[in-house]
C-alpha cells in the first residue's frame, strides 16, 4: 500500500458507485483473482473522463472488460474505444461481457500481442489507457506516443509497484528486477520527453496522467 490504507478505505467508502452489472463483473474479477483496476483509479478514470470528454479511446490491457465498460459508460455519448488483449482465456469473457453490456458497437476487441498491434494501428487517440504487463510499458511508449493526439491524455496505471519502484534494485526479488529497471525508465521518460508533460500520483498502485504537448517528427 503506497498511501495509508484506512484514509484509501474511507475515501472509497464515499464513492458513488458503479452499475450492478459493473459491480458483477468486479465480483467476479476479485473471485478469480483477476486483476482489475482499484477503487481510487476507478473514481480518477471517471473524473477525468468527464473532464476530457474523449472521442477516440485505446486501451492496453482489457482483461475481462471490467475498465473499457466503466469508460464506455462515462465517455461522451458516441465514443469508441478500441482496446488489446492477448491472454486468451480472458479474451471470450471479456467479449460476452461487453455483449451483456449491449457495447459490442462502441467497442473493439483487438487480440493478441500489443507490441505488434500497437504497430499496425493508425490515426490518432484522445486518450489512452495503459493497463498491461508493466515491463512492456516503455516498450509500447514510441507507439503510443504516435497514436497520441497533440493535446491527448495518457493514463499508466500500476506505476509504483506497491512501492518497490523507490527501492534500490538489490532490494527487490530477483525476478523483479527487470520490471522495477524498465518502470524506472518509463517514468524517467514520461517526466523528460520533450512532448509530454506528466504528474505521478499515489492513487491505487500508482498512475503517471502525460499530456502531449506538442507533435515531433513521427511521433
Amino acid at each position: 500500500m503506497i498511501v495509508d490504507e484506512r484514509m484509501c478505505a474511507f475515501i472509497d467508502l464515499l464513492d458513488k458507485g458503479n452499475t450492478p452489472f459493473l459491480d458483477e463483473i468486479e465480483k467476479v474479477a476479485n473471485d478469480t483473482e483477476v486483476p482489475i483496476i482499484r477503487k481510487s483509479m476507478q473514481s480518477l478514470l471517471k473524473f477525468l473522463l468527464a473532464y476530457a470528454k474523449p472521442k477516440n479511446i485505446l486501451e492496453v490491457g482489457t482483461a475481462i472488460g471490467f475498465s473499457a465498460l466503466l469508460m464506455s459508460e462515462h465517455a461522451p455519448e458516441g465514443c469508441r474505444i478500441t482496446t488489446i488483449e492477448k491472454y486468451e482465456k480472458r479474451i471470450p469473457v471479456a467479449r460476452e461481457n461487453f455483449r451483456r453490456a449491449g457495447k459490442e458497437e462502441a467497442i473493439t476487441l483487438l487480440e493478441g500481442d500489443a507490441t505488434e498491434l500497437l504497430r499496425e494501428l493508425t490515426g490518432t487517440y484522445d486518450l489512452i489507457f495503459m493497463d498491461a504487463a508493466k515491463g512492456q510499458y516503455i516498450h509500447f511508449l514510441p507507439d503510443i506516443l504516435r497514436l497520441l493526439s497533440k493535446g491527448g491524455l495518457l493514463i499508466s496505471d500500476n506505476v509504483l509497484q506497491d512501492g518497490d519502484v523507490v527501492e534500490s534494485r538489490f532490494a527487490v526479488t530477483r525476478r523483479n528486477r527487470t520490471i522495477h529497471a524498465r518502470m524506472r525508465e518509463y517514468l524517467y521518460e514520461l517526466k523528460h520527453h520533450p512532448k509530454l508533460e506528466t504528474c505521478i500520483l499515489p492513487v491505487g498502485d500508482g498512475v503517471t496522467l502525460s499530456v502531449k504537448v506538442g507533435q515531433d517528427e513521427g511521433a
